[in-house]
């Protein structure tokens, strides 16, 4: 999961792009990049970790030009050098700069076709690079020195044709404007902004609304599945659906984790989503345990919280804050390997024993993945003196790997792959363990106006909405993905800086 923006302004973009990757960072804090450009000429910065931490004031200062595209970075492969950071760069044809949310679920093969037919020289392994390099061959069709708006939409037609997955995407074409279109099936979030100022119009696209809202745009609209929009210098907005036929399944966990409760997305607000599935969670409990002795609900902070209140006012029982949280520290489900989750669990959160002692807490949380997390919360109830501690999780089970950007490659590292709830239960430690059932998720996501007539589910019921998922291609990806692969690779590539002298 990544985070994505574009700005074309009438005035200087460097700062509106930082702040909107600094609203944006809860969708990667691995390494984040903004790429400018102003007669022709690019102006990059991008490496590892926060917002904060890569970009100085003087970075700031040289990314000039009214222009520009921003990333910052989730470590879905478990990639962690500055040299994978986005956006990537192409300097034919044109110049095109890309940032790219999501997952190729055919990157193998278009690479080797990049490669060996195309001539083109990859430099990570990177699925966004093989998007970059897809997209600037078919560009490169045009022959011309002026790109129009046809010449990229024909461009991005025929990487449609090309490319499988989920794929949100925002590029520049340098000299000329930025692009945005989303995959067939809209499994990433894409949207778009404007706002007029007294030199003209300005167009802003986000992964969420809420980085419109906080830059003072206008949410319009999110970009259709297979639609592309492509915005030129001179700030004329052009749009084409390059897909016929589309699927409209917006992936959701967007809905349960990653989004903000502020966004509005696929218009489905994401804080009422989460409303409602505190609701169907409390009607799942009164069903199940209708004489339930839960003394007080705590959330997990923060994503569980909306669900939680709800939960709360649903039985009838006290809601309370029971655990501070660090600010300072990241979202553990987003950190790249196992290790780090398990250390900053309790870096992260302190329980506050006055909310916990001898009482029957129903702890609330948005989700269970590999399980290590709520083990080391449960823990951290009983030593601040819970009598009995019980536990829910907003989402279904999650069994099976997630193949479209979420860092959930490996089967075998998610908890309730190959265990019953039960099971589940006993293994994080607590006293009763209950999940939402999916088909609530699914209905507390949508409403009359969603226009959203089915989500993308695959990590809870294992149908993976583009087809071509295969047992081989998730061995093969639990192969390249799974913590001990990444621990592997972050072995390796110290080892070769200790043998280069770096």
């Amino acid at each position: 999961m990544c985070g994505i923006a574009g700005i074309v302004g009438t005035s200087p973009v460097n700062q509106r792009l930082y702040d909107a990757l600094t609203i944006l960072q809860h969708r990667g804090q691995d390494a984040a990049g903004i790429v400018t450009a102003v007669d022709g000429l690019v102006s990059m910065r991008k490496g590892s970790g926060l917002v904060r931490d890569v970009f100085s004031q003087q970075d700031m200062l040289e990314l000039r030009g009214n222009i520009g595209i921003g990333h910052v970075r989730y470590p879905t492969a478990g990639c962690d050098s500055a040299s994978e950071a986005q956006p990537f760069y192409v300097n034919a044809p044109y110049g095109l700069v890309l940032g790219h949310n999501g997952n190729l679920t055919n990157a193998a093969e278009l690479a080797d076709v990049l490669i060996r037919e195309e001539r083109r020289h990859l430099n990570t392994s990177s699925d966004s690079e093989v998007l970059l390099n897809v997209l600037a061959s078919e560009l490169q069709r045009v022959g011309t020195p002026r790109v129009t708006a046809a010449d990229v939409f024909a461009a991005v037609s025929a990487l449609y044709r090309r490319c499988r997955g989920a794929y949100a995407v925002v590029a520049m074409v340098i000299g000329h404007g930025i692009l945005g279109f989303r995959d067939p099936n809209g499994i990433r979030p894409l949207v778009l902004g404007e706002r007029d100022t007294p030199k003209g119009r300005e167009y802003m696209l986000a992964s969420e609304s809420v980085a419109l809202d906080m830059l003072g745009f206008t949410h319009v609209r999110d970009i259709a599945p297979g639609e592309a929009v492509f915005i030129d210098e001179a700030g004329r907005l052009n749009s084409q659906q390059c897909v016929s036929t589309t699927r409209h399944a917006p992936c959701i966990f967007e809905y349960v984790y990653f989004a903000r409760p502020d966004s509005i997305i696929d218009n489905v607000s994401v804080q009422r989503a989460r409303m409602r599935m505190g609701d169907r969670l409390a009607d799942k409990i009164r069903r199940e345990r209708p004489e339930h002795d839960i003394d007080v609900v705590i959330p997990i902070p923060d994503t569980s919280r909306t669900a939680a209140l709800q939960v709360a006012q649903g039985l009838g029982v006290k809601f309370r804050e029971g655990f501070i949280k660090n600010r300072y520290i990241g979202r553990t489900f987003i950190m790249p390997g196992q290790e780090e989750r398990q250390k900053s669990v309790r870096s992260k959160l302190n329980a506050i024993d006055l909310e916990f002692r001898n009482k029957n807490v129903l702890l609330v949380d948005d989700s269970i993945v590999r399980g290590t997390t709520s083990a080391q919360i449960i823990e951290l109830a009983r030593e601040a003196g819970a009598h009995k501690v019980y536990f829910a999780s907003a989402a279904p089970p999650v069994r099976h790997p997630n193949v479209y950007g979420i860092d959930m490659p490996a089967a075998s590292e998610l908890v309730a792959a190959s265990r019953t709830e039960d099971e589940v239960r006993d293994l994080i430690g607590a006293d009763w363990l209950i999940y939402q059932d999916l088909e609530d998720l699914e209905s507390a996501c949508q409403h009359d106006d969603s226009r959203v007539e089915e989500f993308d589910t695959s990590c809870f019921s294992g149908r993976y909405i583009t087809g071509d998922i295969t047992p081989e291609y998730l061995e093969r990806l639990r192969q390249e993905r799974s913590d001990l692969a990444k621990a592997r690779k972050r072995v390796g590539a110290s080892t070769l800086k200790i043998v280069r002298g770096v």
